[in-house]
């Protein structure tokens, strides 16, 4: 099995692919914002399980996911690449480049993603948010579980006007296929990938938007190479995209190599 996919500027030579993870309730038409700015670069905007043109694949947990990737990739004759993953889409990102296939995979950015929890309590208070989540998605009146869920805090830089639009850009999700792929890719059930990540050779970057206090943080705190897009919150991809693919491309085409014996002392 392979996960739906869209591509664009297929035909371009002599650069990387950039391959795009979106986060939860989103589709790969979230990124149709960046597009008119990535002329030249070869790019593949992924549907993850559970959702958009992949509504109909399940995953078990990460390593089904990370291998669903891995097949896509073979399957579109990718062999050299970036990842480039928003949220859900950038924990599962961190996930592939440390216990999946990593063969031509050049580097990573994340946006607005956990690295993963570091005690057991931790896990145990987040798998109890995930349930309740999962819970109301499928019990409550599909608009009203929308619109509790940008109601919370990560979500508090949204006006109004930018909720409303993002319900009714979610409304066309399927409740049941959501809730299992909450369940199945729970922070609960990450592991903690910290140590891995700092080991990896691999250049890797958090984009935050500068509203983004929790996950600015969690990059600062954790150690990890961080640039901000300005006037934008949690989603900053769609708050600003220009400013996010102008900082992306940046980072791709100079980046940041890591010191794997500065990180380990």
């Amino acid at each position: 099995m392979t996960l739906a996919c869209t591509s664009l500027n297929a035909g371009a030579t002599g650069r990387p692919w950039l391959v795009f993870l979106h986060g939860l309730l989103g589709s790969a038409q979230d990124w149709q914002p960046l597009q008119a700015s990535l002329e030249g670069w070869p790019c593949l905007f992924i549907d993850l399980p559970g959702h958009g043109r992949s509504a109909q694949l399940t995953a078990a947990g990460f390593a089904d996911v990370s291998q669903l990737l891995t097949d896509t990739l073979h399957q579109q004759g990718i062999s050299s690449y970036w990842l480039i993953g928003y949220s859900l889409g950038g924990r599962i990102s961190l996930y592939h480049a440390c216990q999946g296939d990593r063969s031509g995979l050049q580097g990573v950015l994340v946006e607005g993603a956990h690295p993963g929890l570091t005690c057991q309590a931790e896990r145990a208070q987040r798998r109890h948010h995930d349930q309740q989540w999962s819970k109301r998605f499928l019990q409550l009146p599909w608009k009203q579980a929308l619109a509790s869920w940008y109601r919370q805090p990560v979500f508090s830089g949204l006006t109004d006007e930018q909720r409303q639009q993002l319900i009714l850009l979610r409304e066309n999700n399927n409740p049941h296929t959501v809730a299992a792929m909450i369940t199945a890719t729970s922070l609960s059930v990450q592991p903690d990938l910290r140590g891995q990540l700092h080991q990896l050779l691999l250049p890797l970057i958090w984009l935050c938007g500068s509203h983004d206090t929790k996950f600015i943080h969690l990059a600062q705190n954790s150690g990890f190479e961080l640039r901000t897009i300005a006037n934008a919150g949690h989603n900053a991809h769609r708050e600003n995209p220009a400013e996010f693919v102008r900082q992306a491309l940046a980072f791709i085409t100079s980046p940041v190599l890591k010191d794997v014996a500065h990180d380990l002392s």
